[in-house]
Parts: C-alpha cells; structure tokens; sequence
C-alpha cells in the first residue's frame, strides 16, 4: 500500500488551507486507497485525521479516515467501485479541518508558555471538535496557575502574530535550543519541519496550522487534572 512518492506530494504540508484538489488513485487494497497526492491530513501526533469526500464524475466516495501507513498515506473510503488510475476530485470537511487547525496552533501556544514559565515539557496532547488537552511533567498542580497560563496563551493569541512554516535539514535543526517540545527525541528524518510563531515559539511539528495567532481568536479552560507524579493535564476549548 505505501508509496515513496507518497511522501512528496503531501499537499496539507505545502497548504493546510487548501480544501480541494486534483489527483488520481495509485493502489487499492479492499476499503484503504491511496492517491499521487493528498490533502488529508492523517490521524498524527493527536491531530485526528481529516474527512471529506472523493469525487468520480457524479459518483461520491465518502473518505471516513485517513493513516499513515509506512511511508505512504491510505484514505478509508466507504465503498467500492474506483480503479487504479481514476482521476478524482478531492474535498475536504473544511469547518472540521479549520477547527483542527486552530486548536492545534493553540497546543503550541500553550506549550509555549508553559515551557516559558515552568520549563516544563509537554508529554502529550489530543485535539478534538469539543475541546484539546495538553499533558506536561510539572511537579506542582495549582489551578490557579493553570488559569494563568491560559490567559497569558490569549494575550499572545491576541497579538496576531503570523506563523512561518519551513523545512531544515536535521543536522542544523538539532542545533536548535528546545526545538522538540514533547519529551522525546528529534525524529530521525533527514528533514524536520519546523512551525514558528513569530518571537514567540519554535518547534518540530508535522501537523497543520493557522497563518496568524488571531485567528484562534481565543482558549477557555475546560479542565486540570493531576494525573500522578509529575503529570499535569490541562483540557481547553476554542472560543467561538
């Protein structure tokens, strides 16, 4: 199923806000397919994955998940009737992407000013519609404090500030103080894409993200929990 080219024409890289596009099926293995180029973005690093649909002419083919899958990405699609080569048209659930974008760009804020106040590293995080939450190794558990994070993520929220998106080779990102945020290793890739907030925050990331902080227009906390030693959990919400 996977496919070297694959990795070069992963279109939600390049575009997170283009919705529609232009490609053909390449292999087809039962209900999983995948294409010369995507869009969809695949369920990664607590960013679930896109949906949307596929069209053949009049016919819809509804894409119900998407996964990286060795090197390549396959797209679940609801029946069957493609072939090898057929040209298709590509839409995604823009409202569902969108939200996904947002909230993400929020994680790293959040991140950001966690890291910046406690030097606490994030240990993971998972996006959803309804609300996101960041985990973080801190020793101490005040919801107070949490708070306070969240109102000093909306002020940079608010700075509008633009986020620069770029690829560095491994060698000089690993050169980079900090630049992998979540308690784990640089990955081993012979290049790593780096997510910037301009004068606010530096890091590794693969998923997708809004041009400005603005446009997260605001967080709320849902949530904290202490979830053991050293594990702190922080849910938020999207303003709306």
């Amino acid at each position: 199923m996977s496919s070297s080219s694959e990795l070069m024409k992963t279109i939600f890289l390049e575009d997170s806000y283009l919705c529609e596009f232009e490609t053909s099926v390449e292999s087809i293995c039962g209900d999983h397919i995948t294409l010369n180029a995507t869009a969809f973005y695949p369920q990664s690093g607590g960013q679930p994955s896109d949906l949307g649909v596929l069209l053949r002419e009049k016919e819809r083919y509804k894409i119900l998940g998407v996964e990286a899958y060795g090197e390549g990405i396959v797209h679940v699609i609801d029946k069957a009737g493609l072939r090898v080569g057929d040209e298709v048209h590509g839409i995604i659930d823009w409202d569902r992407r969108y939200r996904f974008m947002r909230s993400h760009t929020a994680c790293h804020i959040l991140s950001a000013v966690i890291f910046r106040e406690t030097g606490a590293r994030i240990t993971g995080n998972q996006i959803d519609l309804n609300r996101s939450r960041v985990d973080f190794n801190l020793e101490n558990f005040d919801k107070a404090e949490m708070r306070n994070y969240i109102d000093k993520a909306n002020l940079i929220i608010k700075e509008d500030l633009p986020l620069h998106i770029r690829e560095l080779p491994r060698d000089e990102a690993i050169k980079i103080p900090d630049l992998i945020r979540l308690a784990m290793d640089i990955p081993d890739r012979e290049k790593i894409r780096v997510v910037e907030i301009e004068g606010t925050d530096l890091q590794a990331c693969g998923g997708t993200h809004v041009k400005s902080t603005s446009e997260v227009r605001g967080i709320t906390m849902a949530k904290a929990e202490n979830k053991g030693k050293a594990n702190r959990r922080i849910y938020f919400s999207l303003e709306d």
